[in-house]
C-alpha cells in the first residue's frame, strides 16, 4: 500500500507540475512579476494538497507571525525536495537563490527568469557571493525575501549540522535580519527515495535575528535556535502513532537526546 500511495502522489505530483506549467503559461508571462506569484503558490497548495491525500502526509506550519512582510533573509532547513516548495505560499515575494544551470532548463528556466532569481555559479564560492550581494541590491529595494540553505545541500534528518559561512556573509554584509525555518520533512520525503511516509511534518518559523552580530555568534544563534526545533520535531516524530521509519541519522540523535537507549 505505501508503494502504491507513493507512486500515485510521485504521478500526481509531476504530472500536475507540467500541467500547470504549460496550461498557465500564458496567464503567468503577460501578468506582472507580483501578480505572476499567484501561479507558483497554487501549484505549491495543490502540491501540498496531493500529499495530503495522496500519500497520507499532512503538514503544519507555526511561527506565522515571523514570517516579514519586507526585506529579509529566510534561512530553512534543507533536508527534502518539500521545503523547496512548501513554503511558498508564506513567503511573501521570495528571491531564490539557485545553481545557474536550472536557468538553462527548457520552460522551468523561463519561469524562474521571469521571477527574476539569483542565479549563481556554484563552482567559485566567492564569485558566487559576491553576485549574490549584488543581485540582493535590487531585491532589498523591492522589499524582497532572499531564500537560501544555511547549509546549501540537503542534510538527513538528525545529521550532524554542516552550516556554511555563505549565509553570515550575507548576513554581514547586508545588515537584514534573518529568519530561521525548521522542519522534519526529511523523515517523510527522504532525499533520493522513491517512498513518501504518511504523518505529520512539523515546520516553524521561528523569530528573526537581527542585525548587529558578528559572524561566529550569528552562526551559532542560527545553529542553535533551529537544531533545537529540529530536535523538538524529530522527537515528536519518533513518539509519533504513524511514525515514519527513521533513518540512521535520526536514530543516532535520538540516543544522543537520550530519547532513545544508547
Amino acid at each position: 500500500m505505501l508503494a502504491l500511495r507513493s507512486l500515485a502522489f510521485n504521478f500526481a505530483f509531476y504530472l500536475n507540475l507540467v500541467l500547470q506549467m504549460i496550461v498557465l503559461a500564458p496567464a503567468y508571462f503577460l501578468a506582472p512579476r507580483k501578480k505572476a506569484w499567484a501561479i507558483p503558490k497554487n501549484w505549491a497548495r495543490s502540491s501540498l494538497w496531493l500529499m495530503r491525500v495522496l500519500a497520507g502526509t499532512r503538514h503544519e506550519i507555526e511561527g506565522l507571525e515571523n514570517m516579514p512582510g519586507g526585506a529579509a533573509i529566510i534561512a530553512p532547513k534543507h533536508q527534502s525536495f518539500w521545503d523547496v516548495f512548501a513554503f511558498l505560499p508564506v513567503i511573501p515575494d521570495a528571491i531564490m537563490i539557485l545553481k545557474r544551470e536550472l536557468m538553462w532548463i527548457p520552460v522551468f528556466g523561463w519561469y524562474v527568469a521571469k521571477m527574476r532569481m539569483l542565479p549563481i555559479d556554484r563552482g567559485s564560492r566567492s564569485a558566487a557571493l559576491r553576485s549574490i550581494v549584488e543581485g540582493a541590491g535590487t531585491a532589498i529595494v523591492e522589499g524582497r525575501q532572499i531564500l537560501i540553505y544555511p547549509e546549501g545541500t540537503r542534510r538527513p534528518p538528525g545529521a550532524t549540522p554542516q552550516y556554511k559561512y555563505g549565509v553570515a556573509h550575507l548576513y554581514l554584509e547586508l545588515g537584514l535580519p534573518v529568519v530561521p525555518i525548521a522542519h522534519n520533512a526529511g523523515l517523510y520525503w527522504p532525499r533520493r527515495k522513491f517512498l513518501r511516509y504518511p504523518g505529520l511534518i512539523r515546520a516553524r518559523i521561528l523569530p528573526p535575528i537581527e542585525p548587529g552580530l558578528d559572524r561566529d555568534a550569528f552562526l551559532k544563534r542560527l545553529e542553535e535556535v533551529t537544531e533545537a526545533a529540529c530536535d523538538e520535531f524529530l522527537i515528536a516524530a519518533y513518539r509519533d502513532a504513524d511514525a515514519p521509519p527513521m533513518p540512521e541519522s535520526a536514530i543516532r540523535r535520538l540516543k544522543a537526546l537520550g530519547v532513545i537507549d544508547a
